[in-house]
């Protein structure tokens, strides 16, 4: 029996990897071998940087709670604390947004708070 090729397969194959790597530079858009590991690592960065991206939001609405919340003459561990303790539910990324846009608002929430852990 003859030994068999891939044939249209393997082209096809290329094909589709060669299409992701479309925008790099240099020999990471023509060489296979080039192409293949910059795909790959393309991938694992991707993956890696889309877990990361959620850390660093949260991350920045922390800073934004806690810049809000010393204005206020309260920081924000205890703020956290309070909240609990007062069973108010906001995430984050909601006081970050009530903090920036509404203060009247989050005067209201971090009084509450304070009223929570004097308690």
């Amino acid at each position: 029996m003859p030994r068999t090729q891939k044939g249209a397969a393997r082209r096809q194959a290329k094909v589709r990897v060669f299409k992701k790597a479309k925008g790099y530079r240099g020999s990471r858009r023509t060489q296979w071998r080039r192409v293949q590991e910059a795909v790959v690592r393309a991938g694992v960065m991707a993956y890696r940087d889309r877990r990361q991206v959620k850390r660093e939001y949260r991350k920045l609405w922390i800073v934004r709670i806690n810049a809000a919340c010393k204005m206020r003459d309260i920081n924000y561990s205890r703020f956290v604390q309070g909240l609990k303790a007062a069973n108010i539910v906001l995430n984050r990324k909601m006081l970050s947004e009530i903090a920036i846009h509404d203060e009247a608002a989050f005067d209201a929430i971090v009084e509450k708070a304070k009223a929570a852990l004097a308690a």
